[in-house]
């Protein structure tokens, strides 16, 4: 019989991504009707991804969760090397002074949105070895975890770096690596974060917004104070599903960064509340089915997953609701972006094969688990 977390923890998902389809129709049609000429262009491209990425899940749900562990180290390198191309001329995609993409020609792809989930896996693997590997290794092998960091700042994308940088201090904290080490590492990696983050005008004024957006309320400042409007007009139970005014034409990104402020509005502080439920109830069955997996690595992975596409969605929300600068994150399984959905979908497909061993019954019960790596792939 199946594992009843699994199937709560899949409950759970449909009903995020269900959320996602009607709320981005909802935030789109109008604006595709009056500028692409179709209502259904949006959805249309998200059913194509959403059909790709699920089957991406189904096939990696089916694979050897060792396999892609074992290579971890190659597929991080073919997904910096995307990152790279972006800067090709030709090839790379620049858009709004950030070169995030890369141009197929039938489509874009946007190959930060992949190094998370390689960069997990390399991190795991990087630490879990860690102690063995001789000098050299170490220089060699942390590249893997540097070059993606550098490309990112370089795009320049700050929020996915500051994602990457959270996957490889949590995983570092998760095992034997030397707390020595770990803490003055962190502590250097937040200075340079802070450095980074003062040394670009563009993110010193996100900072100055986020603080007083009335500032500068037509520029600036225009984004949150649409977004503050649209959670207010929402109150208790909203404007209805399509009844949304912000959407039309006045809030930037109704059907991407901010759809989450249409939320607000057509569905007031209930329906919010109810997609704050969801994500904190995927945290929670995630972690919950990461606990019931016999193997370290596994479990470790499954975790560090759920956290980082829980710590996207929260940031997301904080951003529009105005707790947070602005990021450019998107919220996972319900925002718009091809690459996004897809890459949340093969790490969910990844999680669904490493949670494939479970624990025994008796193991169940350990209220404080060891989440220490071992080296159980040498």
């Amino acid at each position: 019989m199946e594992d009843k977390t699994r199937n709560y923890f899949l409950l759970n998902l449909f009903l995020i991504i269900l959320v996602g389809i009607v709320l981005l129709f909802s935030s789109s049609y109008i604006y595709a009707k009056e500028t692409l000429g179709s209502s259904y262009y949006f959805i249309g491209k998200h059913a194509v991804f959403l059909f790709i990425g699920g089957a991406a899940c189904f096939l990696l749900s089916k694979s050897k969760f060792n396999f892609w562990f074992k290579h971890a180290y190659k597929f991080n390198a073919l997904v910096i090397l995307l990152l790279m191309a972006t800067f090709i001329p030709g090839l790379g995609l620049s858009l709004k002074g950030a070169n995030r993409w890369i141009s197929f020609g039938f489509g874009t792809i946007q190959p930060s949105e992949f190094v998370k989930i390689t960069l997990l896996l390399s991190s795991i693997h990087f630490f879990d070895r860690f102690d063995s590997y001789t000098r050299n290794d170490k220089l060699i092998y942390s590249l893997n975890l540097v070059l993606p960091l550098i490309v990112l700042i370089c795009q320049p994308d700050f929020g996915s770096f500051a994602i990457c940088s959270a996957i490889i201090f949590v995983t570092a904290y998760l095992s034997n690596f030397s707390r020595k080490i770990f803490y003055s590492s962190f502590a250097i990696g937040l200075l340079c974060s802070v450095l980074i983050l003062i040394a670009a005008p563009y993110r010193v004024k996100r900072l100055t917004t986020f603080l007083d957006p009335w500032k500068d309320p037509q520029n600036s400042g225009f984004q949150i104070i649409q977004s503050y409007l649209a959670f207010a007009n929402g109150h208790i139970f909203g404007q209805g599903i399509g009844n949304s005014h912000e959407k039309l034409f006045y809030l930037p990104e109704a059907y991407n960064d901010f759809i989450f402020s249409v939320a607000g509005e057509e569905v007031g502080f209930v329906g919010v509340s109810f997609i704050v439920f969801l994500f904190m109830s995927f945290s929670f069955w995630g972690v919950k089915l990461a606990l019931k997996t016999s193997n370290i690595i596994h479990r470790v992975f499954i975790s560090c997953l759920v956290l980082l596409i829980s710590l996207q969605a929260f940031l997301n929300m904080g951003v529009v609701l105005g707790l947070l600068p602005t990021k450019g994150l998107n919220l996972p399984f319900i925002s718009y972006g091809g690459s996004s959905l897809m890459a949340n979908l093969v790490g969910i497909g990844l999680v669904l094969s490493a949670c494939a061993t479970v624990m025994a019954p008796s193991q169940r019960s350990a209220r404080r688990p060891d989440f220490k790596f071992t080296n159980e792939f040498n």
